[in-house]
């Protein structure tokens, strides 16, 4: 068993729940909190590589339940854009793979944005108008999304703004962020094998949290037919909006609190 902290343990636990949860389409993209959460204890490109195979492993059982519910199009429209997006992003990981203090900073500053625009996103949710984004704006937001999840497993807002103006039955716009983002985590394997950021000392890890892949996505398709997402969703978003906080300036929100 690798010498982790209890914290991590604690942390690790709740990331992998929640990513289960928004694998099941439930939370508004919750699961983007794991990297973040883990990336407080331990470094960030180990953060990356051990929720890699957990986010597939999700993927299982996420792709299971919406295998017959995703629009065709948006996906032939995203995935070439996505392969582009990766080889950016392994560069740039690759690069920067031993300062952890760019990444620390990079991954805070990107937890910070996904905040920004969901409340964006919510605020301004009724202004958009319907219409059918073409391939070009497409292939765009899946590069877009493919760098970003890269880099922190964060896609999901070039995503969302491709979708959201196709305004498709709540069922077809969750499978189609199902199915995409299956297929993405499959695209990242190579780069991730490639620059050896997955390593033998990660599979206890890996072996340890992936059952709770099955507790989270259960437990959000449960939740996705009884429950408003709102109030979970607000909960999270302040966590990773302080989580994204403490990371780009290194110290806790109780330190900066009291000026030590």
């Amino acid at each position: 068993m690798p010498d982790y902290p209890d914290v991590f343990w604690v942390l690790a636990a709740t990331s992998v729940v929640f990513v289960g949860i928004a694998k099941a389409g439930f939370g508004g993209g919750v699961g983007v909190i794991a990297t973040p959460l883990m990336a407080l204890i331990i470094p960030v490109v180990d953060a990356a590589a051990i929720m890699l195979p957990i986010l597939i492993t999700c993927d299982i059982f996420s792709v299971l339940h919406y295998q017959r519910s995703f629009d065709k199009r948006s996906i032939s429209h995203l995935l070439p854009g996505a392969v582009v997006g990766v080889a950016v992003g392994a560069v740039f990981f690759g690069y920067f793979a031993t300062n952890e203090q760019v990444l620390r900073i990079g991954l805070g500053i990107l937890a910070i944005l996904f905040v920004v625009f969901q409340v964006a996103r919510t605020l301004f949710l009724g202004l958009v108008e319907k219409r059918h984004p073409g391939v070009p704006e497409g292939v765009l937001m899946g590069a877009l999304s493919a760098f970003t999840s890269t880099l922190a497993h964060a896609g999901g807002p070039p995503v969302t703004i491709y979708l959201l103006p196709q305004k498709l039955p709540r069922q077809i716009y969750v499978g189609t962020t199902v199915i995409f983002f299956a297929s993405l985590n499959q695209i990242k394997l190579i780069p991730y094998i490639g620059m050896n950021l997955l390593r033998i000392d990660h599979l206890t890890t890996i072996a340890v949290l992936v059952p709770l892949c099955y507790v989270g996505v259960k437990l959000g398709i449960f939740l996705n037919t009884r429950f408003p997402e709102a109030w979970f969703n607000r909960v999270v978003y302040m966590v990773l909006f302080i989580t994204g906080v403490q990371l780009v300036v290194g110290r806790s929100l109780v330190e900066m609190l009291l000026g030590v």
